[in-house]
């Protein structure tokens, strides 16, 4: 025994004098920082981990202090500096460990113990100083920036970083290295992620306000990208069933800069953006993003032009207040390009660029007009404000010639041509407030955030159908599959089961959340939010009103442990619901207007470990749930619905994304899943029918090298295996490997020389479809050069 003691003695010396060691050379080891803007306690802590030192510190210190923006290569010492400026407080040892104290009077910028909301902080250094970094280690779109260390819930950032190395022309391209997500054609006129088997149209956010209106978006004034997995009802109410998209738009700043990017590439590529911030005083600043674009493709008849203007002004009072408004336009035109029709149960076996349909009557455009607000509020003693107000207008059109069925005819095949437009025009005025603050319970911390959500969403509908003038009456023109593209005028004209319909949406909402610290290892998540949703449809065509009108509770628990700052894991539980109107707010009929939403549930269990500071790995197994899915009664199919559970979803989710060792960052992402319909909802849609869009495995990977202070290099690689176009499983996508490369040239921090090249060996694959007769095929090899010049 008394041997055993020694040893234990001699362990817990030697373990204590290298915790010293480390604590000490850490001290002096510049390493790199890049911390958002969130709570003092969290912050701390991340940059402790960060430098691989033990930290503790009094949660009465630091109670309601929140930290601004940190970023740039410090020592220990010199990033807390930094961190703790006018929070009087000061970085202290305390044995092998670090922790916080009260700052001499002398050192302290603000009375000691005040609740304050830190000034930004923003260190700009040489480019050799100034590494890229695809890691970011928090998320906002909950509400409440959270590190996702401590976040139980599958989530995702794509860095300001990893956007520029991509150079992305689509948020679809940019949405591949996220695990869990997924991405349909969208009709050629829309983004349309796939979450977990759950397809959507809608479930955007722009700084965590709704942008739900279907059209392609542009990533000119986009500081960085989040992708939560699961229903988000508890945070934003009906959609966001499978999971949300939440833009992070660029914000003035405080130091001078001017960013010009030129690029251009294979397909008759051209595209310019401006990026300008500039101080005007001590206190306000002001920012401006432009873009311009005009554009080819790989596919026959593409066209593309774009155009985008987004000033931001932006007021703050340190440690007090910060102000922002700004205004956006935003363009886009294109051609509508629904791609390929199928033949024996595969896409058609045609040159990628080949085009089906009538060029001139495909096209497809979006206007966008929007204001937004963003108040953050010192109240002091701990007590933090945030209001958001959006108002956006949108003015959306497309019209389509295109495939369906392939058959054989007298003379060989035929493809059939049908057509059809579609006029939206939708209005969105939404207000968002919320006060957070910070309560202890004994050993028990509780960060509250109560919030009330208002909002308004006017909109107007039409579609028409398309009449070939072969026939007055004819919706199906049939041309041989050999020239598939016809240029027969066409006359667009409303049938009676085309939608003409006026909608309006009123939505109040009150949420309360608390994210408590149970004990030194555990937190635990508790939120639920209660909306009530008028909606009225004016249904021009039947010449009646509809309405319906749902008040939805929404829970969302989740158990946090984290027995130490690099590893945490976590179980999850989260609702959402789908209105009966559709995503769009216009599909409300007699039939369904008086029926419950559609529900989905999400269970899910997570690990998050960071090997070293500056690498985050992730892996979460769920299992996804849709019910209330409204199908014909068997006994009465023109007259009743039944409600039944309609999709099932079981997966496996890895990510990783960081620097694995200096000069190196990666994104990766594996996902595993089976995604089947439970109960026979049509003909079309069997009970054991694989979910479209959906590939059983998918993997991307991204790697980037610094070769040397100047040169970089990356190489990336995305695949799948097959999917279903629909859900009657007869037309299967193949499964596919790309291999794509890009070189960086940056010779001074004023230039960089970007070049990308996608699919680099060419290969022959289809990308995603809409349904059996509308497949995109995959993009073939292609070029873009970009220069930047930062001055």
């Amino acid at each position: 025994m008394k041997q055993t003691r020694r040893w234990i003695g001699t362990a817990l010396r030697a373990g204590l004098l290298s915790l010293v060691m480390q604590a000490a050379v850490a001290d002096e080891r510049v390493f790199d920082v890049d911390l958002p803007a969130g709570t003092l306690a969290a912050g701390a802590s991340r940059l402790a981990a960060q430098a691989g030192v033990p930290f503790s510190v009094d949660e009465r210190l630091v109670a309601g202090v929140r930290h601004a923006p940190l970023s740039g290569r410090f020592t220990l010492r010199e990033a807390f500096e930094r961190l703790l400026a006018g929070s009087g407080l000061a970085l202290a040892g305390d044995g092998p460990a670090f922790t916080l104290r009260r700052a001499a009077p002398a050192e302290a910028a603000a009375p000691g113990g005040r609740d304050t909301l830190l000034a930004e902080i923003r260190v700009h250094a040489a480019a050799d100083d100034a590494p890229v970094r695809y890691r970011y280690p928090s998320v906002q779109a909950t509400r409440s920036e959270t590190p996702l260390q401590e976040l139980p819930q599958s989530a995702t950032v794509l860095s300001a970083d990893f956007i520029r190395d991509q150079a992305p022309r689509s948020l679809a391209e940019l949405l591949r290295y996220v695990p869990g997500l997924g991405a349909a054609q969208g009709e050629g006129n829309r983004d349309t992620p796939v979450f977990r088997g759950s397809l959507s149209t809608s479930d955007f956010l722009l700084d965590g306000l709704r942008d739900d209106v279907q059209y392609y978006r542009d990533l000119y004034n986009i500081e960085r990208v989040e992708a939560l997995r699961g229903p988000n009802a508890a945070t934003v109410g009906h959609g966001a069933v499978g999971g949300l998209i939440n833009r992070i738009a660029k914000q003035p700043e405080a130091t001078a800069f001017r960013r010009l990017a030129m690029e251009t590439g294979s397909d008759a590529l051209g595209r310019v953006t401006l990026d300008l911030n500039e101080p005007i005083d001590d206190t306000l600043s002001a920012r401006l993003n432009l873009m311009l674009e005009d554009s080819g493709g790989y596919r026959d008849f593409f066209h593309l032009r774009r155009h985008g203007i987004n000033p931001v002004l932006a007021w703050r009072v340190p440690g007090k207040a910060l102000l922002s408004a700004g205004f956006e336009h935003f363009e886009d035109h294109r051609t509508a390009d629904r791609g390929v029709p199928s033949w024996l149960g595969r896409p058609l076996a045609t040159d990628p660029a080949a085009f089906f349909g009538n060029p001139q009557a495909s096209t497809t455009w979006i206007r966008l007009n929007a204001l937004n607000a963003q108040l953050d509020l010192d109240l002091g003693d701990g007590l933090l404000l945030q209001a958001r107000s959006r108002l956006a207008d949108y003015d959306k059109f497309f019209q389509n010639a295109f495939p369906g069925t392939v058959r054989q005819g007298a003379d060989g095949l035929e493809v059939a041509l049908l057509a059809h437009n579609s006029r939206m025009r939708r209005r969105n005025l939404l207000h968002q407030a919320e006060l957070s603050w910070r309560t202890a319970s004994g050993a028990v911390t509780h960060q509250w955030l109560a919030g009330i959500e208002l909002g308004r969403q006017q909109g107007d509908n039409r579609r028409e159908t398309g009449f070939f003038a072969t026939d007055p009456a004819a919706t199906t023109l049939w041309v041989p599959l050999s020239q598939p593209v016809s240029h027969l005028p066409i006359d667009f004209r409303q049938r009676d089961s085309d939608p003409d319909n006026s909608s309006e949406v009123h939505v109040a909402a009150l949420h309360l959340q608390d994210q408590m610290r149970l004990a030194p290892h555990w937190q635990a998540t508790l939120a639920l939010r209660h909306d009530r949703i008028r909606l009225d449809v004016d249904d021009r065509q039947l010449g009646r009103r509809l309405a319906s009108r749902d008040r939805l509770w929404s829970p969302r628990a989740g158990l946090l442990w984290q027995p130490d700052p690099a590893w945490s894991a976590y179980g999850n539980l989260s609702l959402g619901y789908a209105l009966r109107a559709g995503e769009q707010l216009n599909l409300l009929t007699p039939a369904n207007q008086s029926l419950a939403p559609e529900r989905f549930s999400n269970r899910e269990l997570g690990l998050r470990w960071s090997p070293r500071p500056g690498l985050d790995a992730s892996a979460a197994v769920y299992r996804f749930e849709r019910r209330n899915v409204a199908v014909a009664d068997p006994a009465a199919p023109t007259q009743a619905l039944l409600l039944v559970d309609g999709q099932r979803t079981r997966g496996l989710e890895l990510g990783l994304g960081g620097s694995p060792r200096p000069g190196w960052q990666v994104m990766a992402a594996y996902t595993l899943q089976d995604s089947r319909i439970r109960r026979s909802l049509s003909a079309l849609a069997p009970a054991g029918a694989a979910m479209p869009h959906v590939p059983r495995h998918g993997l991307s990977l991204w790697n980037r090298w610094a070769l040397d202070a100047r040169w970089s290099a990356a190489l990336g690689l995305t695949a799948r295996s097959g999917l279903y176009a629909s859900t009657d499983n007869s037309v299967r996508l193949p499964g596919y490997a790309r291999w794509d490369g890009a070189l960086f040239y940056a010779p001074s921090r004023h230039l960089r020389v970007q070049l990308n090249v996608e699919n680099l060996f060419d290969t022959r694959y289809h990308a995603f479809a809409h349904s059996n007769t509308n497949i995109t095929p995959g993009a073939p090899r292609a070029l873009r050069l970009g220069v930047q010049l930062l001055y």
